[in-house]
């Protein structure tokens, strides 16, 4: 089985979290911007905690400054993906790297995103939407200008809302408003829960945020109650296994629950989160996952399932890449 060739659906992929040293350091040497504090001597990112990760994350934003930027930027993440087998992936785009909240300025590099999507739909056969995000530690103003963002662009591209950051700074409740923007404009909803928050983060946005996706979510199974209320209202798993590894929030893959909450009968998917930042990519976690829990070609078609059925994309769409994937998974 070569798990690389094989077709793949993400859907938690951050778009800054994606960009590779290499382009970061590059576009660093043509801004004069220097950014050595965040490589390690290899040359990869450097942190040791998840403070440490937001601080170097945000500090290798800095060098995405312009629109065409980020054209670049979303060309060089969708090749890494199309690499590792991945048809479809919905990306989170953030306003507030993206012109600061400012919807004239949102609107221009949001049109360089997707100009470069097109680009890689025809010559990677890669399709991706966006799924603009809000950041958490940003505040609740912050976060209603995304909302207005995010509902002003709703189109077959921008298809979702979401909120990421760091998970331990307010409420899910404080973010209300913008949810609700968003869903008004028929956005498919997101959000960060169950990753450091604990299950109760979990209960937070399925209650208060009224979310179909949970980010992350793996913290769901220390509350037997809560697993079974989301199987009962369909809530799908965005799990991030080398993510949540690599940050040290379960030691090794072999003590993360991925393999317990897909058999509880929850709607599980696997993404990669922030790649470059963790040392992963897709085949990657798929290979790591088929050697720990000996996940064979059904399991990985039914991660790919669940990730279509849970796309905020068209039906249209979604009958297009179940063809593909129940018809490559089936003949490994």
């Amino acid at each position: 089985m070569n798990i690389k060739k094989l077709p793949k659906i993400e859907l938690h992929l951050h778009h800054e979290g994606a960009a590779p040293p290499s382009f970061i350091r590059q576009l660093a040497f043509e801004k004069k911007i220097d950014l050595s504090n965040i490589f390690n001597p290899k040359g990869d990112y450097n942190f040791s905690n998840f403070n440490e990760f937001l601080a170097t994350y945000e500090a290798a934003c800095q060098v995405l400054k312009e629109p065409e930027d980020f054209h670049r930027l979303t060309l060089s993440v969708l090749e890494k993906s199309a690499e590792n087998g991945i048809i479809y992936t919905e990306v989170f785009i953030s306003p507030d790297f993206c012109g600061g909240g400012d919807l004239t300025a949102w609107k221009e590099y949001l049109s360089a995103i997707e100009e470069a999507a097109n680009i890689a739909r025809r010559d990677l056969y890669i399709d991706m939407r966006g799924v603009v995000t809000c950041i958490r530690h940003n505040g609740p103003a912050a976060a209603k200008k995304a909302a207005i963002c995010a509902a002003e662009t709703a189109s077959n591209f921008v298809v979702g809302f979401g909120m990421g950051g760091d998970e331990l700074v307010g409420s899910q409740a404080d973010f209300k408003y913008s949810f609700n923007v968003a869903e008004e404009a028929g956005l498919g909803l997101t959000t960060h829960a169950g990753e450091w928050g604990g299950a109760e983060s979990v209960r937070q946005a399925i209650h208060d945020l009224c979310v179909t996706r949970l980010g992350h979510g793996v913290q769901i199974i220390n509350d037997a109650d809560l697993v079974i209320e989301a199987i009962e209202k369909k809530i799908t798993l965005e799990v991030c296994p080398g993510s949540n590894v690599s940050l040290g929030i379960f030691e090794s893959l072999s003590m993360h629950p991925v393999n317990s909450l897909l058999k509880s009968g929850l709607s599980v998917t696997v993404s990669t989160d922030d790649p470059p930042f963790f040392n992963t990519t897709m085949t990657t976690e798929y290979n790591n996952l088929k050697d720990v829990f000996d996940w064979d070609e059904n399991v990985f078609r039914l991660i790919n399932q669940n990730a279509i059925h849970a796309a905020f994309c068209s039906e249209e769409q979604k009958l297009i890449l179940l063809e593909r994937i129940n018809s490559a998974w089936t003949k490994t």
